[in-house]
Order: structure tokens, then sequence, then C-alpha cells
């Protein structure tokens, strides 16, 4: 039994393609969950959502001219992602309107845009592709590139980590200290655009962002504490990783939707059994509470 099992985790990391395709997994699981906490402290957890939308014109436009270009379509991804926010915060700023119903209605605009460039400009094939990822089919090249940009992140995120989390939770205390808020939220943002462009290559557009929405929101049913909440995340992500990476190899399920799918159901079990807030545990306080000022559990 125990060799049965050993040989059902090892033997896929045999093949050099599944190595890079955990390699690749990894980073991306070290990065973009903190990333997710970060927004969901906002209040902007979709943003992630829309922004992973709102690539989609950037990352056609160098399709059309380059082909599978994996440094370009990136490049094009990050310059429409940084658009899309600039016009969205625009908007809000002249406009009066929530800045995340103006990104919500510019990434309606840029995915159509996008899978139309994407439709004239070459196959059904190639749109599955770009929306839905290939995370099988990272070669080394494209490693080093992911590999690099979240080694990047993770950089930035730790020089400038005190002022993020201020940011997110009291904005106001950074322009008391004589520190304006703006170029923070600035700084994350690219840093949410850059984390979504890079998780394209392994998930696809459409859900590049599972790996930072999914873990970060489940792990609030856990921990209460800024670090847990990221800990947690970060191991959830990496979890669904590799599990979704065996099951597609050992039962032929595409690769991406299986990871994304396996943090959806973390997510699940940590709304019905998480000990901060879960479901189960609000039903027992609640008959506690009941028990204890002497009223019937089922009233």
């Amino acid at each position: 039994m125990l060799d049965t099992w050993i040989w059902w985790v090892s033997s896929p990391f045999e093949y050099a393609f599944m190595r890079r395709a955990l390699a690749a997994c990894l980073v991306l699981s070290l990065t973009a969950p903190i990333l997710g906490v970060l927004l969901s402290l906002r209040g902007l957890s979709l943003m992630s959502e829309a922004l992973s939308h709102a690539m989609l014109p950037g990352i056609a436009a160098a399709f059309m001219l380059a082909g599978f270009s994996v440094p370009l379509m990136m490049l094009g991804g990050v310059a429409a992602g940084l658009i899309t926010v600039t016009l969205a915060s625009g908007i809000s700023l002249y406009s009066g309107l929530r800045e995340d119903a103006a990104m919500a209605s510019l990434f309606l605009v840029a995915m159509a845009a996008g899978v139309l460039i994407i439709s004239l400009a070459g196959t059904a094939l190639d749109l599955g592709h770009v929306l839905f990822g290939s995370v099988l089919a990272v070669d080394s090249a494209t490693l080093l590139l992911v590999a690099g940009s979240c080694s990047l992140v993770l950089l930035i995120l730790a020089v400038a980590y005190r002022a993020l989390v201020v940011e997110c939770l009291d904005p106001l205390f950074l322009t008391l200290q004589g520190r304006h808020a703006g170029w923070t939220n600035t700084l994350f943002m690219g840093l949410t655009v850059l984390t979504l462009v890079v998780g394209f290559q392994t998930l696809g557009a459409l859900m590049a962002a599972g790996m930072m929405l999914l873990p970060a929101t489940a792990v609030r049913y856990w921990s209460r504490r800024l670090e847990g909440m990221m800990l947690l995340a970060c191991t959830l992500a990496l979890l669904a990783s590799l599990t979704g990476l065996l099951l597609s190899f050992h039962l032929g399920l595409p690769a991406g939707p299986a990871i994304v799918l396996l943090a959806g159901a973390g997510y699940l079990v940590s709304v019905l059994v998480g000990p901060c807030g879960g479901c189960l545990r609000r039903q027992a306080a609640r008959r506690q509470s009941a028990t204890v000022n002497g009223e019937h559990p089922g009233a």
C-alpha cells in the first residue's frame, strides 16, 4: 500500500515537463496568495478577477503581432492591466463611481476585445490556450521568466510590506505621517497585475485569479492574524497545485481547472468547518448561547 502511494506521488515527476509544471505552480503559490490576502483586507477580492480579464487585450495584441512569444505576451498583459487600473481610478475620481464598479465595466469590454482579437488572429486552439492556460506545456525559458517575475514581486513585497499593510488597514495614517498613500496603492496594483500575468502562463487568463483569490478567502476561516493567513494561504495553494498536477497526470484531467477546483474545495471545507466563523462553529456557538440563556436549542 505504501509502495503504491509513493509510486502514485513520485512517478509523474520522472518526466521533465511535470517537474517544470510543478516548479511554476510552486513559485506562483508562494506569491499570488499573499497578494490575495492583502486584496481581501481591502475588500477588493473580486478586483483580481477583473484584472485577470482586463489584461486579455494586451496579451491578444502581442499574440497577434508575435505569436506565442511569452515575454511579449507578458509585457502586453502588464500594459493592458495597468491601463485598465488607471482608467478605473480616473473614472472613480471624476465621476464618483466606486472603483470596483468602474473596473467591472471596463473588464467586460476588455475581455470581449481580447477574445475578438485572438479569434481573428488565431484558431480555437490558440484561444483555449490563452483563456485556460497550459501549465504542462511550460518550457525552461518560460519557467525562468515566471520564477524571475515571482521573485521580483516577493522582493518588493518584503521591502514595502509595512507600508502595504498599513495602507490596507488605515490609509489616512500614512497621510498623517507625511507619506501619501497613493504611491503605495499604485505599487500594490502593479504587483497584482504582474502576478496575474505570471499566472496567465500556467492557469490561463480566465483562471489566473483562482490561485490568488480562493486560498486567501479560505484562510479567513482559520486565522485572524495576518501572518497566519498568508502562511496558510500559501500552504493551501501549494497543496492544491501538487494534488491538481497528480490528478491531471493519473486521470487525464486538465491541470489548470483541476488546481483551481481543488483550491475551491478547500474554500468550501473552510466555510463549513473553519474555527473562525465557519458554519458548524457558528451553529455550535448559537446552541451554546441558547443553552446558557435557558432557551431550547431548536428555537
